[in-house]
């Protein structure tokens, strides 16, 4: 019997790395040369870069309570198999037609899809495996995305060197073959069921809705890591959807003989990838991922290099130091993600783990959405330049947050 249980256990974490492999393959397909594709052939100015991307926060800021509470109600695994089909649904619909209205319509879809994903793919696979196996698990999941994406990140430099679109189009199509997929081989074991008169009734989505926002409330380390979210959430809007034209105002590519100019945004991405695989497997092999204090302080100085990245890249006079810059800000961001999901989940009672991450998602997404139409148009009545410029300063008050959270008990949530 005990064997069975391990090997049910071992099963559900082949079909996570599964999962975070093939998903990160696909959408390093479209999202390698997105914002080449919307700069150079959409035609986007920086502000409406900028709402594309509030766009699709706006969308999940709406519908990631709604959608966290039918994980907790109904079902993690097809809350994440929705998600997948409606995230490469969206980039079937963006790679199609190069208008910015259809641009708009796919974020609507992506915005949906996220928020189907968000907190029930690592709410799931804490279930399967145990919330004690979680955090290398999420470690583990990690490194199989960066591993695929790195793979990703040459396919699409040949895809787009055939047609932009087309690179967009093939993500997009990947995905929803996932979710296909996924419905015939992705176990549910952990999770329990409401009862069918529940799961039936709008008091059900209600209760479980108050039940993440009480424990939210109560517990004083998932209000801070709720304001840290908020942060961050206005950082990454204005960098996100500016960094490219940041890079193309400012410097001409150098050239690659008869390659095209969309090699080098491969080349970026391609050198970002060892430094992320081995910053993550130093982080697994020496963090305690049990240790609360221990991973918030871990956190500041992964927010404090984060800010002096982003400075070196958008300061920087010279395409060496920018290079830099954004390899270590991309390099910043990819450690923050392991070690956000594994705080969030110690602190969170299985019933209403995903409905407490859509909340920090939506945290997230309201601070997108307040920062990222200022920093857009900042950068259109000034410069591009100053405009990432202000989404650093925008992180300095987070370093404040989470030292806070390092003094605050997680078994009371209080100081």
């Amino acid at each position: 019997m005990l064997n069975k249980f391990r090997s049910l256990k071992a099963e559900a974490f082949n079909v996570y790395l599964l999962m975070m492999g093939v998903s990160a393959f696909a959408t390093t397909l479209a999202y390698t040369i997105h914002l080449v594709y919307q700069v150079r052939q959409v035609g986007l100015n920086p502000l409406q870069l900028v709402l594309v991307g509030t766009t699709l926060e706006l969308t999940a800021f709406l519908t990631e309570i709604p959608t966290g509470v039918v994980a907790d109600i109904y079902s993690r695994r097809l809350s994440v198999i929705i998600g997948f089909a409606l995230l490469g649904l969206s980039l079937i619909i963006e790679g199609a037609i190069p208008v910015f209205g259809v641009i708009l319509l796919g974020q609507v879809v992506a915005g949906f899809g996220y928020t189907f994903l968000s907190g029930a793919t690592s709410a799931w696979i804490a279930d399967e495996v145990g919330p004690d196996r979680a955090g290398p698990a999420f470690m583990r999941g990690a490194q199989a995305e960066q591993a695929c994406a790195f793979v990703g990140i040459f396919v699409s430099v040949a895809l787009a060197s055939i047609s932009l679109q087309l690179a967009i189009i093939c993500g997009g199509i990947l995905l929803v073959l996932l979710a296909a997929l996924l419905v015939l081989v992705m176990p549910e074991l952990g999770f329990q069921r409401r009862p069918e008169s529940e799961r039936e009734s709008w008091r059900a989505f209600l209760r479980t809705f108050r039940a993440g926002v009480g424990l939210v409330r109560a517990r004083r380390i998932l209000l801070l890591i709720t304001l840290a979210a908020i942060i961050h959430g206005a950082f990454t809007e204005g960098f996100d959807r500016l960094w490219i034209t940041h890079l193309l105002e400012r410097f001409s590519l150098p050239p690659l003989g008869q390659l095209d100019e969309i090699v080098w945004f491969g080349i970026i991405s391609a050198v970002s990838m060892p430094l992320t695989l081995v910053a993550t497997e130093i982080l697994r092999r020496r963090l305690d991922m049990t240790d609360s204090a221990r991973v918030a302080m871990t956190l500041i100085a992964v927010y404090a290099s984060l800010i002096a990245s982003v400075l070196l890249f958008v300061l920087s006079e010279t395409f060496a130091l920018v290079l830099l810059g954004l390899w270590l800000t991309q390099a910043a961001r990819a450690i923050r993600e392991p070690l956000m999901e594994t705080w969030i989940n110690q602190h969170t009672e299985s019933d209403v783990r995903a409905t407490v991450l859509s909340i920090q998602g939506q945290a997230d997404a309201l601070g997108q959405i307040a920062g990222g139409p200022v920093v857009g148009a900042i950068g259109l009545l000034t410069t591009v330049r100053l405009a990432i410029s202000l989404s650093a300063v925008i992180l300095l008050p987070i370093l404040p947050v989470i030292r806070r959270t390092a003094q605050v008990d997680p078994r009371r949530g209080s100081s």
